[in-house]
């Protein structure tokens, strides 16, 4: 078995959690994918490890071979943000826009300075004396909200479409900020070079302000040629165009990919889709629309799936679970302290609804793009109590993020509910 069927196969057993999940646990698809993705992981290392089994053993060297580095940040990324951007609503983005740039500036950099100490802090307390500059790389990783977790739970949830735009626009803009964040400290740490201000500068305005002059770019280019297209299947086509040679050209040309299919997908969806319905008439706009649904469903479960039978790749221990765990509560209050604080200030000037900043803290989930800048740092170079750094960050990242997709993701609801009530007595619908 090859990777290829390996993939082919686990995107059947995908569906199939899914279909299942609809009249047994009917929980929401993400959460019930994730979590079966775990449990059958949990029984393949049972079948290695007691039984020995041929099989087992061999799809556990499988899924070992996944770069999932460059599955993710190379290739599905494209997809999954460009379709959830199509379906982002312009003019509420624009109502929202201070707020969204404080979350994506302020409270990323001011998490990943409040994870940097604390877990500086917690990982000298139980034995493992973490170079600060390593803590803070570890607070840069895990401190921007992933996109792709974000968008696959909260849409569902029906959210009120303050609080969802701001989560929404906060995760799929956060990667710029997120990645010259993880970067610079990446460069510091593992080549030595000073973090200087015009450094950090030229790369935020090459990798960030270029994917979004990228992304305004090909928008309308594709707008352009969707709206003088005569075949529906060739605008749907064209639209296939921007996630996969569109991003590749941005990889290509080191400027974010991310923030190039956000742009460009909130574009075509607003402006593009508007006008393309008023020449072709909704239909054909629907097909389109249908389609990207359709593959956005399809890659996030497949995605979902990988990320719960990662755990067959690593050597994890019981000592390095419980670390994770104690690294749960000091991620959450980095980002309640980092979300709250920006919104003292908002309040003084826009009401918004009490539990805006439960939400934004116990929603602002973390998934696959924190595992693969974790998996971005070098094998065998750092040692830690006898374990390799790169080992140990993983695993912290793994036991984080799948905390946040399941647990946070399954009691995101109650919060949610509570905020469409309030706003049902105070409007008095």
């Amino acid at each position: 078995m090859n990777a290829w069927y390996l993939i082919c196969f686990l995107s059947a057993l995908a569906i199939f959690i899914a279909f299942a999940n609809q009249f047994i646990l009917k929980m929401q698809t993400t959460i019930a994918i994730t979590t079966g993705s775990v449990v059958i992981s949990l029984l393949l290392i049972l079948a290695v490890k007691m039984l020995g089994d041929s099989t087992a053993l061999e799809m556990t060297q499988v899924v070992s071979s996944i770069n999932f580095n460059q599955l993710l940040l190379k290739g599905m990324l494209g997809f999954l943000l460009f379709a959830g951007a199509l379906e982002i609503n312009l003019a509420a983005l624009r109502k929202q826009r201070w707020e969204i740039t404080a979350l994506v500036l302020f409270s990323t950099i001011t998490s990943t300075v409040i994870v940097g100490y604390l877990s500086y802090y917690l990982f000298a307390f139980v034995g493992w004396p973490v170079p600060f500059i390593y803590c803070l790389l570890f607070g840069a990783l895990i401190s921007p909200t992933d996109p792709i977790a974000v968008l696959a739970i909260i849409k569902q949830m029906r959210a009120p479409e303050g609080i969802s735009v701001q989560v929404e626009g906060e995760s799929l803009f956060n990667d710029g900020i997120g990645l010259v964040i993880f970067t610079t400290i990446f460069s510091v740490a593992f080549y030595g070079t000073e973090a200087t201000f015009t450094d950090v500068a030229e790369l935020f305005l090459v990798d960030a302000i270029g994917g979004i002059v990228f992304g305004l770019v090909i928008a309308l280019v594709g707008h352009f040629l969707i709206i003088n297209s005569r075949d529906v299947n060739i605008r749907l086509l064209l639209t296939l165009t921007i996630p996969t040679a569109g991003f590749a050209a941005a990889n290509i040309w080191e400027i974010s990919g991310a923030l190039a299919m956000v742009t460009s997908g909130i574009l075509l969806g607003n402006i593009t889709r508007s006008k393309a319905t008023e020449r072709t008439g909704p239909e054909d706009t629907r097909y389109v629309k249908d389609f990207w649904h359709a593959t956005d469903s399809f890659l996030n479960a497949l995605l979902f799936l990988i990320i719960g039978m990662l755990i067959v790749t690593m050597p994890i221990t019981i000592q390095e679970i419980g670390l994770g765990l104690l690294m749960v509560p000091v991620v959450l209050l980095a980002r309640f302290i980092s979300v709250g604080t920006p919104f003292m200030l908002f309040k003084k000037y826009r009401q918004y609804d009490k539990h805006s900043v439960k939400i934004l803290t116990w929603g602002g989930l973390r998934g696959g793009l924190a595992l693969a800048m974790a998996a971005a740092i070098p094998r065998d170079q750092v040692m830690i109590a006898g374990s390799d750094l790169h080992d140990l960050i993983v695993i912290v990242t793994y036991v984080v993020v799948i905390f946040s997709i399941i647990v946070q993701g399954l009691t995101i609801s109650p919060l949610i509910q509570s905020s469409i009530q309030s706003a049902k007595h105070v409007t008095g619908k």
